[in-house]
């Protein structure tokens, strides 16, 4: 147990010095307590306060007061910079008392002396933080829950997208991206802004961001429950981040009854040997003592592999492995612009990971069909799997209708399984030149101590600059835009995997995690089952 202890300190403490987006680099106190929009002159930092009425010009530094000036209106939730002029919105007409009374409006502000130049009456009414792109502004409204491209002359809509999580407060643009910072998830979103899809998802400082700002390499974020203002990584060279550490005891169990009234000749059960990853690090394996030997199938996937003869009628039989893991929560943080081209792909991962294996027959004209239409051109490896993943997502739903059909199959039907799913995605990634695998795990069901025996299966893709990246799609079929980005690279610390595999097994056939093969008697009846019991060693 000390062992084990020493270790997981070692491991936490050398991802202290990682640097990923959001984490903190600088911080200092607002100058009243109730901050809300915040945005960036090119050399200072601007932070609406709605309490004190008032508009700070701040020292980047040091968050010392160059400046103030009186606020446009009474409630101004968003500020943007145009490279001349302040822009604000108000999401209660400018009045003092408003509190029945939401109607947005936007100001055009001298920052020299806090003149209104403009002011222009919102068609959205609960405006609040603002982002300039170089040409229009955009605006989160709480009222639809959508993020607002719109001319800052008239207010008249240009583009609108779903607000990544409904409860978006904060709002900058980089020069490439949009991010949101949503109050109620703590989280902060980097969103594409021609379709509106999250890329990238991380937690924000503290539990209520108001305003976001864009120095030009940095975030900057408002809260207005910690009276802070921080500067945070917008963009760095780690492509993960490792954190929530459990210590577990999995218990696998794969056991047979013979029910006879004939004998069972021979059985064979392989269970999957979990290796060490990103997201788990094995301490021990245990075999029950009548493990006949480890096999290596032709993915590289060991098993353990138990052998019986001549089982009687009634008699029962069990195979058991028992692991003990650290297992960790893995969030990657996946740039397109750093992600390779389909020409950047090794040759040895194509030959291994590009063919065509039953449950995938990707020459399919159903299979072809829908990567021409999901994919078309594409060559950035980034884009072509979040686009064979919306694709999924839009014309699959998740249901479990027993059976592991083929992917044209499965696509032309609508709906799967997780393991289902995991076909269809292989299937579209390899047709479209993008090296696919699956993992299999056994899942922690919401307790720490717990039984699962449904398990859970997903993918992972090769992406030149990141290697393979998980992605699970079935866990795509969500409503709103954060909740679809989650399951692309990101792992849970409520898994344990097993398995590994490209396709068919030669000891685990198209199953995870355990396998049976028997040979019996005539009219010899046999029930197998599987399952594993979680134990926690500590939290």
């Amino acid at each position: 147990m000390r062992k084990l202890i020493i270790l997981t300190l070692t491991i936490f403490l050398s991802f202290q010095g990682f640097t990923y987006p959001g984490k903190v680099i600088h911080f200092f106190s607002t100058p009243g307590h109730f901050a809300t929009g915040l945005t960036y002159d090119g050399k200072y930092l601007w932070l609406a306060d709605r309490k004190t009425d008032l508009l700070y010009q701040l020292d980047t530094q040091t968050g010392k007061v160059i400046k103030t000036l009186k606020a446009p209106g009474y409630w101004i939730k968003g500020l943007a910079w145009d490279g001349k002029y302040l822009w604000a919105t108000d999401d209660r007409g400018g009045i003092m008392k408003g509190d029945e009374f939401h109607a947005g409006v936007l100001y055009k502000i001298d920052p020299e002396d806090g003149t209104v130049l403009a002011t222009i009456d919102l068609p959205f009414s609960r405006p609040q933080d603002l982002a300039w792109d170089g040409k229009y502004l955009w605006v989160i409204d709480a009222q639809t829950h959508k993020l607002i491209q719109f001319d800052q002359h008239d207010g008249t809509t240009i583009k609108e997208f779903q607000d990544p999580a409904g409860h978006g407060t904060g709002l900058t643009y980089d020069g490439e991206y949009l991010w949101v910072a949503d109050h109620v998830r703590n989280e902060l979103y980097m969103v594409d802004p021609t379709t509106g899809l999250v890329i990238l998802i991380t937690k924000t400082p503290e539990e209520f961001a108001r305003g976001l700002a864009w120095d030009g390499k940095t975030l900057w974020i408002s809260d207005s429950q910690a009276d802070k203002i921080f500067q945070v990584v917008r963009k760095d060279d780690e492509k993960f981040k490792i954190g929530k550490e459990r210590i577990a005891q999995l218990t696998f169990t794969h056991e047979a009854m013979n029910y006879g009234p004939g004998m069972v000749k021979s059985m064979d059960i392989y269970i999957a040997i979990p290796r060490d990853r990103i997201n788990q690090k094995i301490q021990k394996i245990e075999f029950s003592k009548n493990l006949t030997d480890k096999l290596t199938d032709q993915w590289g996937q060991q098993v353990a592999h138990y052998h019986f003869k001549n089982i009687k009628p009634g008699q029962k039989v069990e195979a058991v492995m028992t692991v003990y893991a650290q297992l960790y929560d893995v969030q990657y943080f996946i740039f397109p612009d750093k992600v390779g081209t389909l020409s950047q792909i090794p040759e040895n991962l194509k030959k291994q990971y590009l063919i065509d294996e039953d449950k995938y027959q990707y020459h399919s004209p159903i299979i072809q069909k829908a990567v021409k239409q999901a994919v078309g051109d594409e060559q950035n490896v980034y884009w072509v799997v979040r686009k064979i993943f919306d694709y999924v997502r839009k014309h699959m739903y998740y249901e479990r209708v027993g059976g592991w059909n083929t992917a044209p199959t499965v696509l032309a039907r609508g709906n799967g399984s997780c393991s289902e799913y995991s076909f269809v995605f292989i299937s579209m990634c390899r047709a479209a030149g993008v090296p696919a695998r699956y993992v299999g795990s056994v899942a922690e069901r919401s307790e720490a101590t717990a039984l699962d025996d449904v398990y859970h299966r997903w993918v992972e893709v090769y992406m030149p600059g990141y290697g393979w990246v998980p992605v699970d799609p079935s866990g795509g079929d969500q409503k709103l835009p954060a909740d679809q980005a989650r399951f692309i690279g990101h792992l849970s610390r409520r898994f344990l995997i097993t398995t590994q595999g490209g396709g068919g097994s030669k000891y685990l056939d198209w199953t995870y995690n355990s396998n049976i093969h028997y040979v019996t008697e005539p009219q010899t009846f046999v029930v197998n089952e599987a399952f594993g019991d979680w134990q926690p060693i500590y939290k």
